[in-house]
């Protein structure tokens, strides 16, 4: 039976790769910073019904003893690398805190892999933020970077880290270049969750607008579940390298508005007030990424529909304002 050590576990892609793990016979080990709101921190492993098949772990990505006693008692076979501050809005009023979790938190983890359990194989959650103003239309591994945000830069800084940590130390470290994916998982802060959640209490009655940013800024979006088996297959590889996870298909926050409220049958012109304070300071205008290599090497594919996934997220603020309310 293999084990695995999941660091960000009760996050979004923490949570799905939890389950998808689990399903193949995993032992699941989940990364815990504690906190004061420690009884509600597991709220997406419970949504999933998973909560009490992982196993967790005190530790903290910027407490490198907490790491090496971590890596000493579950003796891993794979390494995920997930948490971070992942909130880019957030990384400009907390940039140092970015740094320290998002960038060094994973140069600890990557050190304490190195003196512990150099044999297991690590995954580096990078993200298409790196890429941030764009150098070529579609963003491969190749395609420069050029980051827009603290949270983008602290990203490029874990990524490259693994790269050298790779060719330097031998590790079979690969980094998945993520490109915005989403589920009913995601975070209540994240442009999608905040559309279908608005989309829910407004057609329930418990709001009548909804404030947003920019409503032109594309994103190449998919669903985590599909993602976090990308994840996977890059570590049964037999060489670690880097590798592209995306649809190809580029949408705006605009669009993504209409199909939420077309969902529940309403014009969403009629609801979406624009706001100035959701502004970024540097905005990403537009990311579309190019899977193909994932696909060939890897037999990899989004299969989830953008109207699929917006649906079920729909569906799923919906269900939860129901019983809120029950």
């Amino acid at each position: 039976m293999k084990r695995a050590l999941i660091t960000g576990v009760t996050g979004q892609d923490g949570a799905y790769l939890s389950e998808f793990l689990l399903k193949r016979g995993y032992e699941v080990y989940g990364l815990l910073r504690r906190s004061a709101s420690s009884d509600v921190v597991a709220e997406r492993l419970r949504w999933l019904g998973i909560q009490d098949d992982v196993r967790l772990i005190d530790g903290n990505l910027t407490d490198i003893s907490s790491l090496i006693r971590a890596l000493q008692e579950v003796k891993p076979d794979e390494v995920y690398n997930l948490g971070a501050q992942s909130f880019v809005k957030a990384s400009w009023n907390q940039p140092l805190l970015t740094g320290n979790v998002t960038a060094m938190g994973a140069g600890n983890l990557l050190e304490a892999v190195r003196l512990v359990a150099p044999g297991a194989r690590f995954y580096q959650a990078s993200s298409s933020e790196m890429y941030g103003k764009i150098q070529e239309a579609r963003q491969s591994e190749s395609t420069p970077f050029y980051p827009r945000s603290p949270y983008a830069v602290a990203k490029l800084y874990a990524h490259w880290l693994t790269v050298n940590y790779r060719e330097s130390f031998g590790l079979h470290a690969s980094s998945g270049i993520l490109f915005n994916h989403e589920s009913p998982l995601r975070g209540i802060e994240f442009v999608t969750r905040k559309i279908t959640d608005g989309v829910a209490r407004i057609k329930l009655g418990l709001a009548d607008e909804l404030r947003m940013g920019n409503l032109e800024a594309t994103r190449d979006w998919g669903h985590a579940r599909d993602y976090v088996q990308g994840m996977w297959l890059m570590l049964q590889q037999d060489e670690a390298d880097d590798y592209v996870l995306a649809t190809g298909r580029t949408t705006s926050v605009r669009e993504f508005c209409r199909m939420a409220f077309a969902h529940v049958g309403l014009d969403w012109e009629a609801y979406v007030k624009t706001d100035s304070t959701f502004l970024r300071p540097a905005e990403v205008e537009v990311l579309m990424g190019d899977a193909s290599k994932a696909q060939r090497k890897l037999g990899w594919a989004a299969t989830t529909s953008l109207e699929e996934m917006v649906a079920e997220m729909v569906e799923a603020d919906l269900a939860r304002h129901k019983a809120r309310g029950a």
